[in-house]
């Protein structure tokens, strides 16, 4: 009889939704061996502590539908890649969070990246575009580092993130909630063959087929924060996954970091929280090496005079001229990150303009003068 490899034994395992990877994590160690505890009988698999009979019973009863072999030539034929827990190049860091992915599916290139020097990064999905551009401006001073982005391929902070490092020549792990089959959003499509093909690696622990459903990001989310030496949180609301992740974040005694955002912003509620907790507050990327301790020069934009010089302004007005120093922005732009009334702001905008400190351009932005 032809011998098996051993890795359709953990690809048999991991295309069982119903266990998860506690699960096979507690029969793999009983037996010291994948596939031992694949063809184990059901006496030695009920002795093992801490699985319940209800548990095995789910277990047994989908064994007995799976062919490991099939499962090895399924993966192969779709051309995803994998590493399982106990080869040598599983991530090391990965490895020492409570309840790690057996089996990690993916596409693109682990060489890219280098595993010691990962930066999460998580926020929301309706991110400001205050916080986007902040965001951007931080990742660039990495430019020419071996520096990692890790993160979620998400809408918002997760995209920014992403694309950011790729912008400025670094690489980045996107870590999915779903199976290869989907990409979620759609609207990523494209950046996730970019990251794929050129930037670093797609990561997913969820077999080929398994949908993008509510409750696998959460799973996912432990894969981001568990791949970095720490996080950082651009915008979070008080319920939000980004927060989920900076408590993992913490539960894995890892470094949290936080951006800071507008009070009046909702999704700043979360960060703040986290600050005044003890969170590490960052406006700079110097500020993310000294809380890593990361040795390696980074380059500060120096700030125009006009993007500090608001003498005499009041917060508000203080508020939309920097956000538009960094980037030219529209009216309901503005509105939408500051959270400051249409009304009010378009008083600020008529002062600052005949002040002669911005103006409005054909295509109905303002840009600063």
């Amino acid at each position: 009889m032809e011998k098996i490899n051993k890795d359709a034994y953990w690809l048999a395992f991991a295309s069982i939704e119903e266990i998860g990877a506690s699960f096979i994590r507690k029969v793999y160690e009983h037996f010291g061996c994948i596939k031992s505890a694949w063809c184990a009988g059901p006496d030695n698999l009920y002795r093992i502590e801490d699985i319940t009979k209800k548990q095995m019973d789910v277990f047994l009863r989908a064994r007995a539908g799976v062919n490991p072999e099939e499962c090895l030539e399924f993966i192969k034929n779709r051309g995803i890649k994998y590493i399982n827990f106990d080869d040598e190049s599983y991530p090391a860091l990965l490895k020492e969070i409570h309840n790690p992915p057996m089996t990690l599916f993916y596409k693109g290139d682990f060489s890219r990246c280098n595993l010691e020097r990962t930066l999460a990064v998580v926020g929301s999905r309706r991110a400001s575009e205050g916080a986007k551009n902040t965001l951007s401006k931080i990742i660039s001073e990495f430019a020419g580092t071996d520096v990692c982005i890790v993160s979620g391929l998400a809408a918002g902070i997760d995209t920014c993130a992403h694309k950011s490092a790729i912008e400025n020549g670094l690489s980045t792990i996107a870590v999915i909630g779903s199976g290869f089959d989907f990409v979620y959003p759609k609207a990523n499509a494209a950046l996730f063959k970019e990251i794929e093909e050129h930037a670093g690696v797609v990561i997913s622990e969820f077999w080929p087929t398994e949908e993008p459903l509510p409750w696998r990001f959460p799973m996912r989310n432990r894969i981001v924060s568990g791949l970095s030496k720490g996080t950082l949180v651009a915008e979070a609301a008080l319920k939000s996954g980004a927060l989920i992740t900076a408590n993992l974040c913490l539960e894995q005694n890892r470094e949290l970091m936080c951006l800071p955002g507008l009070v009046s912003n909702p999704n700043t509620a979360g960060v703040y929280k986290l600050l005044k907790n003890g969170a590490t507050l960052v406006t700079e990327a110097k500020d993310i090496l000294d809380a890593l301790d990361w040795k390696i020069d980074v380059k500060i934009a120096p700030k125009s005079a006009s993007a500090v010089d608001t003498s005499g302004m009041s917060e508000q007005e203080a508020a939309v001229f920097s956000a538009i120093s960094i980037e030219d922005s529209s009216a309901d732009a503005l509105e939408a990150s500051l959270g400051i009334e249409m009304a009010d702001l378009m008083v600020i905008l008529t002062t600052l303009e005949l002040e002669n400190k911005i103006r409005q351009t054909n295509g109905g932005k303002y840009t600063v003068l």
